[in-house]
């Protein structure tokens, strides 16, 4: 795919955040129909509503006469009460919503509001559990208990280790390293594979129960799954570069991806559904998959990083071409909609999770991303 292309699709998706700006007046997007693109909006942006806040900050960056910082800060504004909720997956809201306001922009507002995120989920850390877990007010199905885990809950990893740089304070870097080690022990398989959750001894830290909870079965690999932890790998590998265990880590998971993914590229919801290829597709684990991919290419460096960025490019050019709506559709749908994501065929999905094709908006965020830094707006490894 051409430096051109990339622009053009970059450009589609610039003007779908526009739209959703428009038209998110009081909440933040959740996800939408692929039929027309109508929003299904959350007021406080749930655990989602960060990443359009990611997408605006970027946004500001290619175009800010069109997109005023304004206008990332009055989203952000939006999740300010979730910052002392009790739930590791606020991590991701609050890195891509407001510590990368601080990473691009020096934003006052966007810090405060990350450091105050991170301070919650380093009190969240349980040592006898040797983690952070799910916590009281985490958004799943399922009850998440005081000894709840997941894959899922790498998500606070990036937070606090940027949270760290920014104070100074070794005890949140030594934090995100014990949950980072704990959580991949407990969840990657020998194989390579992600099993997602995990009940623990509230006393002891012993797995008592893994399972995969929004996947086709208790031990099946859900694509998301394995999104998240090569997401998180490959972060921590590139703001930690002196930590090997990190990039052995997502190379690991990565590789396992890339060995098990279609021909094509875009993942289904779960790897082992047997109804597979009659099934449903994800272009938002999908996108998460790529995005990582470029942060371990940026971590391994030019020559041993050449390969998933490759990968990445190649994933990028599926995900625009074939479910990445043009500039003139022919229906009802808007431009730069990321269509084809599925939250979980699962039914045990909370009401607002049960869509199976749908604009997910933290898989459109993933997607802009890459192509923020494939078109070089945003350099390779900086966020």
């Amino acid at each position: 795919m051409s430096g051109s292309n990339y622009l053009c699709a970059r450009e589609r998706m610039l003007a779908r955040i526009a739209q959703t700006r428009e038209t998110a007046k009081a909440g933040l997007p959740h996800w939408a129909r692929t039929t027309d693109g109508k929003w299904t909006f959350t007021p406080d942006g749930d655990w989602t509503g960060g990443a359009f806040v990611g997408q605006l900050w970027l946004a500001h960056l290619a175009d800010p006469q069109r997109f005023p910082i304004s206008d990332a800060r009055a989203a952000l504004s939006r999740m300010l009460p979730r910052a002392q909720l009790r739930t590791a997956f606020k991590g991701f809201g609050f890195y891509h919503g407001a510590a990368l306001g601080s990473i691009l922009f020096a934003d006052e507002m966007a810090r405060d509001a990350a450091l105050t995120a991170a301070r919650s989920l380093e009190q969240m850390f349980d040592p006898k559990l040797g983690l952070i877990p799910l916590g009281q007010d985490a958004e799943e199905a399922n009850a998440v208990g005081t000894a709840e885990s997941s894959i899922d809950s790498l998500q606070a990893t990036g937070l606090l280790y940027w949270a760290s740089d920014q104070l100074g304070e070794q005890r949140m870097d030594e934090i995100a390293n014990a949950h980072m080690r704990k959580v991949l022990e407990i969840h990657v398989r020998p194989d390579n594979s992600v099993i997602q959750s995990s009940t623990l001894d509230p006393q002891t830290g012993k797995v008592l129960r893994t399972h995969t909870h929004k996947g086709y079965s208790d031990v099946s690999t859900w694509g998301r799954a394995q999104g998240w932890a090569i997401l998180y790998t490959a972060h921590a590998a590139m703001v930690r570069p002196k930590e090997p265990l990190w990039r052995e880590y997502a190379v690991r998971v990565l590789d396992w991806w890339i060995d098990h993914v279609p021909t094509d590229l875009v993942a289904y919801w779960d790897f082992d559904d047997p109804a597979i290829p009659n099934t449903s597709r994800d272009t938002a684990a999908t996108a998460i998959a790529a995005a990582a991919s470029l942060r371990l290419a940026s971590a391994l460096g030019a020559t041993a990083g050449a390969k998933y960025r490759d990968f990445a490019e190649r994933t990028v050019a599926k995900l625009v071409s074939e479910y990445l709506t043009p500039v003139v559709p022919s229906d009802e749908r808007p431009p730069g909609m990321l269509t084809g994501g599925c939250f979980t065929r699962k039914a045990l999905a909370r009401d607002i999770d049960t869509a199976h094709d749908a604009e997910l908006i933290f898989g459109s965020y993933f997607l802009f991303e890459a192509l923020a830094i494939l078109t070089g707006l945003v350099t390779m490894g900086r966020i």
